[in-house]
């Protein structure tokens, strides 16, 4: 291809530089979320997904160039650092109801589903477009972006929504930011008032029997 048509094809359109650049954010973020604490990684969790949503509802998928599928760089080995590093921090939050699984509408019992396997499988397309990208080629890059465009309709659109759903009834409930230390100290002042409160009570009801 041309070098001079290169700023005119839909790889270097605004809406796309934009998407590739929160793609590549979020994969980096992913990536590194063992380094943040339950809760800063909720706050910025449900400031990049949607985010990321917006971005990739704008791009228009190309036609693509090739007939064979975009190469996959993503190992299994990656994918499960990412989602074990989220697994691990989330803890019993990680799992929530799913109300949009496929078999929802079979099932007599609830569907649980697991935000750090969203986030993975999302994490997971990402990682394989970014990497196409930084191949340079312009041809490799279209293509790697109607595969990704073409499976956020099909799927992780949905996973990112689910797991922002999930994020989001974290992010605002009661006791957000209260981390174990938090906790226990405040069950440790807790436990500490009663006993001085206790105290009180024996000493008053000492000093009437006297």
């Amino acid at each position: 291809m041309d070098l001079d048509q290169l700023p005119d094809h839909v790889v270097y359109s605004k809406s796309v530089i934009e998407f590739v650049t929160v793609a590549a954010e979020t994969c980096l973020f992913l990536e590194h979320a063992a380094e943040f604490s339950q809760t800063d990684f909720i706050q910025k969790a449900v400031k990049i997904l949607p985010l990321l949503y917006l971005n990739a509802s704008l791009v228009e998928a190309p036609a693509p160039v090739f007939d064979d599928p975009t190469e996959k760089f993503v190992s299994e080995e990656d994918y499960l650092f990412v989602r074990e590093q989220i697994e691990q921090l989330l803890g019993a939050d990680d799992s929530y109801l799913e109300v949009f699984h496929p078999d929802m509408a079979i099932s007599d019992t609830p569907i649980a589903a697991f935000i750090s396997e969203n986030l993975a499988d999302i994490y997971q397309e990402l990682k394989d477009f970014a990497a196409s990208y930084q191949l340079a080629d312009v041809d490799i890059m279209n293509d790697a972006l109607v595969a990704c465009i073409e499976a956020f309709g099909e799927h992780w659109g949905q996973k990112l929504l689910n797991a922002l759903r999930a994020l989001h009834a974290l992010r605002y409930s009661d006791g957000f930011g209260l981390d174990d230390e938090d906790v226990s100290t405040a069950k440790q002042a807790l436990d500490r008032n009663s006993f001085l409160n206790f105290q009180h009570d024996d000493d008053e009801e000492l000093t009437n029997l006297l």
